[in-house]
């Protein structure tokens, strides 16, 4: 049996207001953009979970 090291560092969430603060005032042509956006980063992040 092997002992885990020590926990690994946990991502901070991104900097800056969430991408969806006054989306409810933008037209919803720009909502597209916006949630493409965020499901790219969202993307990097899930993809860096192995090297945890």
């Amino acid at each position: 049996m092997s002992v885990p090291g020590p926990a690994a560092s946990v991502p901070a969430p991104p900097a800056g207001p969430s991408p969806f603060v006054g989306l409810t005032d933008r037209p919803v042509a720009e909502h597209v953009a916006v949630f493409e956006a965020e499901h790219d980063r969202l993307q990097r992040e899930l993809a860096t979970i192995d090297q945890l």
